[in-house]
């Protein structure tokens, strides 16, 4: 009965995508005879590479429905559908809503076949926090009964604006933190350095309506139930489809939205007459490749002033290395110092530390200190990629530390201490020195590998380089700019650090400073 309700107050829909390569032409229909048929209906993608959403309703349905396909996993909508335009998987799921407006932005892509199925959109929530929830869908009832919400669903889904609204400032007390992922208008998508949609004026309305200062936890959309469950978000507001499997985690409220889901392709990959169906494009001149590079540059870097989200993602990467760095060498000494330790006590705890941190992908250690070891704990993200990566670092370091000292002749050791000097003078000038100079190469190629590896912080809702390409992204569905943007900035990155690193091999090399002029 709740279902009916919101269907009858908006529809929305959610699409396939696949590629024209898949779909030969049928013969009758001007084509060649004896070759494959394009794809029309949804059945033909039985076969077929089908990409999903990580943690989407997609996933579970594609797998179930098409036992023959090949169903292939992305982190983001975007991936998902650059996948499908650039032809490396043949069919894609998406809700109609995203659909359009990816569609305004790569108009080759069409609709096909008939609806997948339909599925209620509702706001996710604790178990143990019924309160919250139950006032949700009281704010939920009075918007619907005052026109607030019919007027979003207007402004956001049938006249595709993409304004936030300017809401009242209220008196807050206390902090509201909300689950969202930007996958694109009309639910989230971040504008001129904002967040905006109606996800996120929904978000900002319940806030106001329960007197909280909100806060967004922009994450993956795959790790929204694993915050929430953990505690480091309050409520999932993210497009997210109330299913009987999340309903074992998590509790929904009353249903807000309701959407279809269906396929959609590249328009020369259907048949003649699903072409036909769709809204014509109108022939565009091909630009030529500079054209095509200043078109890029504007639209992903200048446009609504996107090189601000480059530049506080390249902030974020940098700290987060430099900070990593830093504790992990600290933390490295210390384990070396315990691992060389003649005293058993000392010496298994830090031979488990190094077996166990360079057994776990960094991408797992990180989720287990945010969402296992810090779960009560308001912990802000960035501090969280610091530990993480310094704890893994710190277990390669040592080693290199250990080999570095081992491979010090031991005489050297004895003479310094035959001359009078203590054990501690001993390691300091004789050792540590030797000690460095044959450890840089190898630390250098590790601290290189440190600042490529944060480009996953983004999910513990961090907005670093790679986040910032993701969503900028989300806005232009250009694979090509973004990425090499950020590519380009991870290697000035990685340059410019390197270069610190090498000033001090070579101020650490006796050679070097024999051959510097006087």
């Amino acid at each position: 009965m709740r279902w009916t309700s919101v269907h009858q107050r908006y529809f929305g829909s959610v699409l396939l995508l696949v590629l024209s390569t898949l779909c030969a032409p049928v013969c009758g229909a001007g084509n060649d005879p004896g070759s494959a048929p394009r794809l029309a209906k949804v059945a033909d993608l039985h076969d077929k590479r089908i990409g999903v959403q990580l943690g989407t309703v997609f996933d579970t349905y594609a797998t179930r429905t098409f036992p023959d396909a090949t169903v292939v996993q992305f982190p983001t909508y975007q991936d998902m559908t650059l996948a499908v335009t650039a032809g490396k998987i043949d069919a894609g799921l998406s809700d109609v809503d995203t659909l359009a407006e990816v569609m305004r932005a790569e108009p080759s892509l069409v609709s096909f076949g008939e609806p997948l199925f339909s599925s209620p959109v509702a706001a996710g929530f604790r178990k143990d926090n019924a309160a919250l929830r139950q006032a949700f869908d009281a704010f939920l009832a009075e918007i619907r009964a005052n026109g607030t919400y019919d007027d979003m669903v207007r402004r956001w889904m049938r006249e595709r604006g993409r304004q936030m609204p300017v809401l009242p400032a209220t008196a807050t007390e206390g902090v509201l933190t909300v689950g969202i992922s930007t996958g694109g208008f009309p639910f989230c998508a971040v504008q001129d350095g904002d967040l905006a949609g109606f996800d996120v004026e929904l978000a900002k309305r319940f806030a106001a309506h329960i007197g909280k200062e909100l806060r967004f936890a922009n994450q993956e959309f795959g790790g929204l139930i694993a915050a929430l469950v953990s505690g480091k978000i309050d409520t999932i507001i993210a497009d997210m489809y109330a299913t009987d499997e999340r309903r074992k985690q998590i509790d929904f409220s009353e249903p807000y939205f309701a959407q279809d889901n269906v396929a959609f392709t590249l328009r020369a990959n259907t048949l003649p007459a699903v072409a036909a169906e769709a809204a014509p494009v109108e022939p565009v001149a091909k630009p030529s490749f500079l054209q095509k590079v200043k078109d890029g540059f504007e639209a992903n870097i200048l446009r609504e002033n996107r090189y601000l989200l480059l530049w506080d993602g390249l902030k974020s990467t940098v700290l987060i290395s430099v900070l990593s760095t830093l504790l992990g060498t600290a933390l490295g000494a210390v384990v070396c110092y315990m691992r060389m330790s003649p005293l058993a006590a000392l010496r298994l705890p830090a031979r488990g530390y190094i077996a166990v941190l360079r057994g776990i992908p960094v991408v797992v250690l990180l989720m287990l200190i945010f969402y296992v070891v810090f779960a009560s704990v308001n912990i802000d993200p960035v501090f969280v990629a610091v530990i993480a990566f310094g704890m893994n670092f710190a277990a390669y370091v040592s080693e290199m530390f250990r080999s570095g000292i081992e491979g010090v002749d031991r005489g050297q050791s004895e003479a310094g201490i035959a001359m009078g000097f203590s054990r501690t003078q001993t390691f300091l000038y004789i050792v540590l020195p030797q000690m460095v100079q044959r450890v840089l190469p190898v630390y250098k190629g590790e601290f290189i590998s440190l600042v490529k590896m944060t480009s996953v912080v983004g999910y513990i809702a961090v907005q670093d380089l790679t986040k910032a390409s993701d969503i900028i992204r989300s806005r232009t569905f250009d694979a090509f700019f973004p990425l090499v943007m950020v590519a380009v900035l991870y290697f000035v990155i990685s340059w410019v650090l390197l270069q610190a690193l090498e000033y001090l091999e070579r101020a650490t090399d006796p050679r070097s400073r024999r051959a510097a002029p006087r």
